[in-house]
């Protein structure tokens, strides 16, 4: 089974420091860059999926969105975190960008799915940042398209707006279908 690893916006703004930090966010960045080897090494398809706003839009509050201003387009917030391998076989997907969708989701408004059918992938690996919000949704998403989904626990950390959101979240993605694997209390952010 042709597999493919999304990893899901691990961006400087969702970064500790960045205008929408997730806690302990940085914590994704050895594994999933140990998982973006081991794919590469193998001729595996990665995609690296990034929240690209325009400066306007809205999905900030000061446009009647939710969240604070964060990973507007050619800004150092919406920059890969540094210690994210870079690799040139590494596909990016930029997401948020239209407004009709809610961009959370590495399928919403981009051509991932396609991408995906073209290279031959059955089953989708995903980590990254949110657990509750842009990794759910690319899980959820990635099921409805008819890929087999293995949510990796360990390279994901949730916002936790309520503090159950991360372990709802797994839920979710499992009562969708996925597979969940790893450490459910750090997806969940719970630590250790």
């Amino acid at each position: 089974m042709k597999k493919a690893l999304i990893v899901v916006d691990v961006q400087n703004d969702f970064c500790p420091g960045g205008s929408l930090a997730v806690s302990h966010g940085d914590e994704v960045i050895a594994p999933l860059n140990k998982l973006m080897k081991e794919f590469l090494d193998r001729g595996e398809a990665v995609y690296k999926t990034r929240d690209w706003h325009p400066e306007k839009t809205k999905h900030f509050a000061t446009y009647g969105g939710t969240w604070p201003v964060h990973c507007v387009q050619n800004t150092g917030g919406a920059e890969f975190h540094p210690d994210l391998l870079n690799d040139p076989r590494i596909t990016v997907i930029s997401k948020g960008i239209d407004e009709t969708a809610d961009g959370y989701s590495g399928f919403d408004g981009t051509q991932l799915a396609q991408l995906l059918r073209d290279e031959g992938v059955e089953e989708i690996w995903v980590g990254g940042l949110a657990t509750d919000y842009c990794v759910k949704q690319t899980v959820v998403d990635g099921i409805s398209n008819g890929f087999k989904v293995k949510a990796l626990a360990d390279t994901m950390r949730p916002v936790n707006v309520n503090p159950e959101d991360g372990n709802k979240a797994l839920d979710e993605m499992a009562a969708a279908g996925a597979e969940i694997v790893g450490s459910k209390s750090k997806a969940a952010g719970g630590g250790e």
